[in-house]
């Protein structure tokens, strides 16, 4: 499309569910127009209960400076900070946040925030590696403190701003330091040690919810941490659950999910009410996989459905054929029948869940290029997975594909697939990361370029990290419109909203990223009096007229 009109002013206007139903013959040209019982059904199914109504806003340039940058009429409340105390206790918010999840307490007013941290920083955090190259005890200790996840109480005073709770009987850490139970096929195994519960959480990238209120995180890029801490790698690269408000309920990690670097968790329900999570493996030639329980979803049962995580079958995708491959240990033994080394490696079902990229790409399913987030559309149930890129087959600015269950039903076992959005100059973002919708079908994406890549080479097209709408709904189906600007070397991650949309909450990772030197910083960001260094931290974006 032409620059004039990628930057052309961008408004929307509600027209209710039913007429959102008839629009969707403007979806991509593979799916079919759904029915309005359809619509109100993935309303019901997936708890998405917005109201539709108007959005205006003018696209932002790209641009380089050191700060979050909006459209007219938005502003942004940092709401805590890395170091931030978060309750009486003393507890501090952790590093390089990643994934944030609003569970209201009072509407849009007050509520807890879930907010993943992913990784920390030899300069900003716990210091340079010793002589010896190991890390000291109190290194590691304050290593892994600082990643897992936070949760904290937020509210939004008389003046409209957001702020943090301090006084908080909710707020408190789980990190890297907390016990968490193993559930599923892997618990107790040879292939995690005999392990039944294990240390902490860490390399938390994005998640999800499920259905029963609580929250799903994902272990991303767990190899680094848990050898330098001296820690079994095979506890880690999990989907964990835990629940914000009752710190009585056991945090644990699904093994019934497979263990590979966990971009997210996208949680639904089959046609006939089993749960589904769908989950993206962030790193070249991955797969994407589903997870569909054995037992179904009974809302009445709360909490104890939970358990409904620990059973089931775990598929991956091959897009090939256009079907689910399940891996299950009578597929992979099947598929290295003959290899005595594989046979040996792949015995059990424990160790198809350990070993679970491997056992994907033995049964079938399809490399590709860093699937990140995987998100079910609320309105037609589609599923929608970022690809970020991958140069080593030459895709630089990655894509976005949405995938058609057969039947439009989670459960199926085959399904049909389109590339929704291209990266690159054309379309005017590179590198798609975490996804979220809005009420109007809207796609929200924030972008991934290599902090040490940006505004350079065939990159500086599009300046700092930012985050698109792209509409999946009408005319403008497929078209990216830029919302927001990173600040210098950040990255912008897990987009929530509130449940009337009055407020985005966002995650600033990494800001200065590239910094060598304390003395010669390369980003300032939150631009804090007296701070001497750039903090990751989670903003509260307000502004939104409908």
């Amino acid at each position: 499309m032409s620059e004039l009109n990628r930057r052309k002013f961008l408004t929307y206007v509600g027209t209710g569910v039913g007429a959102l139903t008839v629009a969707s013959t403007g979806l991509g040209a593979m799916v079919p127009k759904a029915e309005a019982k359809g619509v109100e059904a993935a309303s019901h199914l997936f708890g998405f209960q917005k109201k539709i109504s108007g959005l205006n806003f003018k696209p932002i340039d790209p641009t380089d400076k050191d700060d979050l940058v909006l459209p007219r009429g938005y502003k942004y409340d940092v709401v805590a900070a890395y170091g931030d105390v978060i309750n009486k206790k003393g507890d501090t918010f952790g590093f390089n946040n990643d994934f944030t999840l609003y569970f209201p307490i009072d509407g849009d007013k007050r509520g807890l925030l879930w907010v993943n941290h992913e990784y920390s920083s030899d300069l900003f955090v716990h210091g340079a590696r010793p002589a010896n190259g190991k890390y000291s005890a109190a290194q590691i200790q304050k290593m892994l403190y600082n990643q897992g996840g936070s949760i904290i109480e937020v509210y939004r005073d008389k003046e409209g701003s957001w702020k943090l709770d301090t006084n908080s009987k909710y707020a408190r850490r789980i990190t890297g330091l907390t016990p968490f139970q193993l559930t599923g096929p892997a618990k107790g195994s040879k292939a995690v040690g005999g392990a039944t519960n294990v240390q902490g959480t860490f390399a938390n990238c994005s998640g999800g919810k499920t259905l029963w209120g609580t929250v799903l995180s994902a272990e991303e890029n767990f190899e680094s941490t848990s050898k330098d801490a001296g820690l079994n790698d095979a506890h880690y690269g999990w989907i964990v659950e835990i629940d914000p408000f009752d710190p009585n309920f056991k945090p644990r990690k699904h093994t019934a999910l497979g263990r590979f670097n966990h971009e997210n968790a996208a949680v639904g329900l089959t046609n006939d009410n089993r749960v589904v999570v769908y989950m993206g493996d962030d790193k070249k030639d991955a797969c994407v996989y589903k997870f569909i329980s054995k037992n179904k979803y009974v809302k009445s049962r709360g909490k104890a459905n939970a358990d409904l995580l620990e059973e089931g079958t775990l598929y991956a995708a091959n897009m090939g054929s256009g079907k689910w491959v399940p891996l299950t240990i009578e597929n992979v033994q099947k598929a290295v029948k003959g290899d005595a080394d594989l046979l040996k490696k792949f015995q059990t079902q424990a160790d198809v869940a350990v070993h679970c990229h491997e056992a994907a790409l033995l049964v079938g399913g399809t490399p590709t290029d860093r699937p990140e987030d995987v998100e079910i559309s609320p309105f037609d149930k589609t599923v929608f997975i970022a690809h970020t890129n991958n140069d080593k087959h030459g895709n630089f600015h990655g894509h976005i594909t949405r995938f058609i269950e057969e039947g439009d039903d989670l459960g199926a076992l085959t399904f049909d697939f389109e590339i929704f959005a291209a990266g690159g100059k054309q379309s005017g973002f590179s590198a798609p990361d975490n996804l979220t919708f809005d009420s109007l079908g809207n796609l929200w994406t924030v972008t991934d370029m290599s902090s040490s890549k940006l505004n350079t080479g065939i990159y500086t097209h599009f300046a700092n990290n930012g985050m698109f709408v792209i509409p999946t709904i009408g005319k403008n189906t497929g078209e990216a419109f830029q919302f927001a600007s990173a600040p210098v070397e950040a990255e912008l991650t897990g987009p929530s909203f509130t449940p009337n949309e009055t407020t985005l909450f966002l995650s600033i990772q990494h800001p200065g990223e590239e910094t060598e030197d304390l003395n010669n910083l390369t980003s300032k960001w939150p631009h804090r009096k007296g701070d001497t260094m750039p903090r990751p931290g989670v903003v509260a974006i307000t502004g939104f007229k409908y």
